[in-house]
C-alpha cells in the first residue's frame, strides 16, 4: 500500500514539480510526467475603502478648517426688523496664519450690519471681524485674537490633472461638524470670469477649475484637496440665471491673494476700467481675427461708452471698442496667463504698456493704472 501511493504521489506531484524545473526539463521521460497536468497560481485580492482613505486624507487639513457665523448686530435695524432664525447664518473658513486670519468665499457671509464668530476644531469660539475683501477674487478675510493656530497648507494647482477625483470640505451646519463630498475636475475654464457670464471685467479674476459638487452652497468658501491630501483649490460661487453656479479657484491664485492680504495690500488692486471678451481659437477663427489670444473691448450693444468706464485709466489712454489688447508689458495673453491674472500682478498707479491690435495693425499704448 505504501508504495502504491508513493508511486501515486510521485506520478501526479513529484515528477511533474521536478519537470517544470529548469535542471531537470530537458529529460524527456519526466516531460511525459505533467501531460494533462494543469498549475494553478494561487493569486489575492485586495479590496481598497475609498471612504476610509478621503477620511484619512481630509483628516490633514481638517484642524485648520472653521465654521463662520454671521449674525445681526444688535443695534442695527434688520436686527430689530427680522428673527435670529432668519439672519444667522453659518459658513465655511480656513485658517491662514497662526495669529488668527480666516479667509473664506464673500457669498459665504452675510456682510451688512453682520457681526461674526468663528468655531474651531478644539471647540473654542472667538469673536471675528471682517479685514478686507478682496476685489480681484472676492476672497474675504477676517480676524479673531488668537495664537498658535493649525494652518492651510496650498499645493501648486498647477500640477493638478483634468479627470482628477478631488475632495470638498464644507463645516457650515449649526454645529461645529464637518462634511465631505467628492468629484471628478472636469474641465479648467480659462475664460471663467467672476464678473458675469456674458462678459469680463479687467478687475475681476478669470479662470477657475469645474467640478461637480453635491449640494455645492454647503461647501463654499472651502478647502479642495487632491489625493495627497493637498489643497489645490477654494471653493466660490455666483449667481448664474438666478441660480448658484459653484466652481473652485485654484491655490496658485489664492496664494496671490493671501500674500497681499498678509502684508495689507489689497487697496493697492491695479484699475484699468474695461468690459471685454477673451479672445479663443474658435472666436479668432469665427470672427476672422488676425490672432488667437488676448482680450477684447467689448460692449453687447457696440457702444464705447458702455465698453470703457468713463474717467477711467483705459479711457483716458484712449482704449476704443474692439481693440484686442495681446500683451501687457510683452507678457502674452493667453489660456496659461489670462488678462486680468497679468492685470493683478501690478499695483494701482503703476505704468504698463499694452501691446494692442487695432483695425489689423499693432499698436504699443501706455496706461498708468
Amino acid at each position: 500500500m505504501v508504495g502504491i501511493l508513493g508511486g501515486i504521489i510521485g506520478d501526479r506531484y513529484f515528477f511533474p514539480y521536478l519537470a517544470s524545473t529548469k535542471l531537470f526539463s530537458k529529460y524527456e521521460f519526466l516531460k511525459k510526467s505533467f501531460q494533462d497536468v494543469t498549475f494553478i497560481n494561487k493569486t489575492e485580492q485586495i479590496i481598497v475603502r475609498e471612504d476610509t482613505s478621503v477620511s484619512k486624507t481630509a483628516s490633514q487639513v481638517i484642524p485648520a478648517v472653521v465654521n463662520i457665523i454671521s449674525y445681526p448686530n444688535p443695534n442695527s435695524n434688520s436686527a430689530k426688523k427680522n428673527t435670529i432664525a432668519d439672519t444667522v447664518k453659518n459658513e465655511t473658513g480656513v485658517i491662514i496664519t497662526s495669529d488668527g486670519m480666516i479667509m473664506t468665499y464673500f457669498s459665504a457671509i452675510t456682510a451688512n450690519d453682520s457681526k461674526y464668530k468663528v468655531l474651531t476644531s478644539d471647540g473654542n469660539a472667538y469673536d471675528a471681524e471682517i479685514i478686507k475683501t478682496d476685489s480681484y477674487s472676492n476672497l474675504t478675510f477676517l480676524k479673531i485674537n488668537a495664537t498658535n493656530l493649525p494652518t492651510i497648507s496650498f499645493g501648486n494647482s498647477d500640477d493638478t490633472n483634468l479627470g482628477e477625483k478631488l475632495i470638498f470640505i464644507g463645516n457650515s451646519l449649526e454645529n461645529y461638524s464637518n462634511n465631505y463630498s467628492s468629484g471628478i475636475l472636469r474641465g479648467f475654464n480659462n475664460s471663467y470670469n467672476l464678473f458675469g457670464p456674458a462678459i469680463s471685467s479687467s478687475e475681476k479674476m478669470e479662470g477657475v477649475f469645474e467640478a461637480e459638487i453635491i449640494s455645492g452652497k454647503s461647501f463654499v468658501g472651502g478647502p479642495v484637496l487632491n489625493y495627497s491630501g493637498q489643497v489645490v483649490g477654494i471653493i466660490g460661487s455666483r449667481d448664474k440665471n438666478n441660480q448658484s453656479d459653484f466652481f473652485q479657484i485654484p491655490s496658485n491664485k489664492v496664494k496671490r491673494v493671501i500674500d497681499k492680504a498678509i502684508n495689507n495690500r489689497l487697496d493697492s488692486n491695479p484699475y484699468l476700467g474695461i468690459y471685454y471678451l477673451p479672445v479663443t481659437k474658435t472666436f479668432a477663427v469665427s470672427n476672422n481675427l488676425k490672432t488667437e489670444n488676448g482680450a477684447m473691448v467689448y460692449s453687447a450693444s457696440g457702444q464705447q461708452g458702455l465698453a470703457i468706464i468713463a474717467g477711467s485709466p483705459a479711457q483716458k489712454a484712449g482704449l476704443a471698442l474692439n481693440d484686442i489688447i495681446t500683451k501687457i508689458n510683452g507678457q502674452t495673453i493667453n489660456s496659461s496667463n489670462t488678462f486680468s491674472d497679468l492685470l493683478y500682478q501690478f499695483k494701482k498707479g503703476d505704468s504698463v504698456e499694452l501691446t494692442v491690435m487695432r483695425n489689423g495693425n499693432e499698436v504699443k499704448i501706455k496706461i498708468q493704472l
